[in-house]
């Protein structure tokens, strides 16, 4: 797909599945016509992006797509040129590891250069694991933050779960994070020791896929309850 004669491209942020399921069953239609007409595309890894564009649409050329890399490795003065094929005449997907681009995703990078170069953006519609967990949990959907990653040390961890359990109880306010799937028992456990009683705590994994698991309880009915975490991308939320 390019865009008329001597107007600058689009910029689409193009959600993925949030795990190994059938695209198209959690996608909309229109994400396999964006894909089917754009060649040139941001992504965190070639191989899965690749693969996600061919699960998507088998018949597409893959000898014709341009991609840039964005993770942890790329220079910030890279990033400026992956957005180049918008001034001259084509479009630029941004595909994200799971779930939505710019959402505890580097392409929120891209996305703020994009507007500084006055290149359209459009979000196209997919699942977002943290938005969905929210709509599960039964926890305050009107006032509400994602705090990303818990510290690593276990004293600084402590100090920030309560930290936000006093500020959730304060302000009603519903405090979403994660947590690298190999470490989400550990997290639990601590949640379990460090929060008080009554704290609801909600727990979403596996969203969107057959294994997905959502239960919202107090913390002294998750402390009888057992539930295999590891390694199933999960989302906490606490609301005190």
């Amino acid at each position: 797909m390019k865009p008329p004669k001597n107007t600058v491209g689009t910029l689409f942020l193009i959600p993925t599945t949030l795990g190994e399921n059938e695209p198209l069953e959690v996608l909309p239609i229109s994400i396999k016509r964006t894909i089917e007409s754009i060649d040139h595309y941001i992504v965190e890894n070639e191989k899965s992006a690749r693969r996600f564009i061919k699960k998507i649409s088998s018949g597409k050329s893959q000898s014709r797509l341009h991609l840039e890399l964005l993770n942890k490795f790329t220079e910030p003065q890279e990033i400026p040129s992956f957005l180049e094929p918008c001034f001259n005449g084509h479009h630029v997907g941004i595909l994200s590891e799971a779930g939505c681009p710019g959402v505890a995703d580097p392409g929120a990078d891209v996305v703020k250069i994009a507007h500084e170069k006055n290149i359209k953006v459009v979000p196209l519609v997919g699942p977002s694991s943290i938005i969905l967990a929210l709509m599960a949990s039964g926890f305050n959907g009107q006032n509400f933050a994602f705090n990303g990653y818990l510290p690593i040390d276990s004293g600084e961890r402590k100090s920030a779960i309560k930290r936000l359990e006093k500020y959730s109880r304060e302000t009603k306010q519903s405090q979403i994070f994660i947590e690298t799937p190999y470490r989400n028992d550990k997290l639990k456990m601590e949640l379990e020791k460090t929060l008080s009683k009554n704290t609801q705590l909600c727990i979403a994994c596996d969203l969107t896929l057959p294994t997905e698991y959502i239960a919202t309880k107090n913390i002294l009915d998750w402390k009888n309850t057992a539930v295999d975490l590891h390694k199933r991308p999960a989302i906490f939320i606490i609301q005190a």
